[in-house]
């Protein structure tokens, strides 16, 4: 294990090929822009955190002979990032001492934490709803009945129970369904970041160093994206913290970046990987 930084927190493991990040959880709720950040940079909206230069990971996965490609762009069509792919391991000791491995993937879900709407021409007149943020709501004027966050198996059975109108059931399933918890499937590729030129020092910088190392939203400065359209404002944005697969913040955690030879993402996103007009966020509240 070869050091590539004086903190010590980013390891060449040559004879592994793979590159080792010493991090740590920094977020276990919330809607992501980045599986890791950099230190003091975006934890407010990552998993975790690690305390290094952006240009030091890229060095890393240059000498493992990974290819970087290029950042996602969005005009005159959308293209996602391209590069070497990079399956992405996070490692972890729990508390009773029993150390885990899982693919990073295994922490980050669609969001669900949102508000879902459905076309209901008409409530119905049995239906009495109290409007509250917490509870069902039903739009006269979009003629939309609305549900935020996921939906138990409990709440399904209650709000079923309410009435026998065969819309408004269709709607209570389709809200089931759409918020239940479904883990992210798109894969890392090294996209390289790049570098921008200060107009008055006339000196080259490289653009991760504002904390986009590891992504799950697509960003033209990340040093690793997602090979998939995932949006990159706060209404776009697709995916949220696994909270219940998470260990605690402050967890010290070790990503392991392992390029897969060979192999590089198409040029097009799966049709699967597409948000859909009705998986985009309305609203988010505060």
């Amino acid at each position: 294990m070869q050091p590539l930084n004086k903190q010590g927190t980013v390891l060449l493991d040559l004879e592994g090929k793979r590159l080792l990040l010493k991090s740590h959880v920094c977020l276990r709720k919330g809607v992501l822009e980045l599986l890791c950040c950099l230190k003091q940079s975006k934890e407010h909206e990552a998993v975790l955190s690690i305390d290094t230069k952006a240009y030091v990971v890229h060095a890393g996965l240059l000498a493992l002979g990974a290819e970087p490609g290029g950042p996602v762009q969005f005009e005159p069509e959308f293209k996602p990032a391209s590069g070497q792919r990079i399956d992405i391991f996070v490692n972890w000791t729990d508390a009773k001492g029993q150390p885990h491995r899982v693919p990073a993937q295994d922490w980050v879900r669609y969001v669900t934490l949102r508000f879902y709407a459905e076309k209901l021409p008409k409530l119905p007149e049995e239906i009495k709803l109290t409007g509250q943020l917490d509870e069902m709501r039903y739009d006269p004027k979009e003629q939309e009945l609305i549900w935020y966050g996921p939906m138990s198996e409990e709440t399904k059975k209650k709000f079923l129970g309410m009435s026998k109108d065969k819309a408004y059931r269709e709607c209570i399933e389709k809200f089931f369904q759409r918020s239940q918890s479904r883990q992210m499937q798109a894969n890392w590729v090294f996209s390289g970041s790049g570098y921008y030129v200060d107009e008055q020092t006339k000196e080259k910088f490289y653009r991760a160093e504002d904390g986009d190392l590891i992504c799950v939203a697509n960003f033209g400065s990340a040093t690793l994206d997602v090979a998939a359209r995932s949006g990159n404002g706060a209404e776009e944005l697709l995916f949220e913290a696994w909270t219940e697969r998470i260990p605690e913040v402050g967890t010290p955690v070790v990503i392991e970046l392992v390029p897969v030879k060979g192999e590089k993402p198409a040029e097009k996103p799966k049709e699967s990987e597409k948000p859909k007009e009705s998986e985009k966020l309305k609203t988010t509240p505060k």
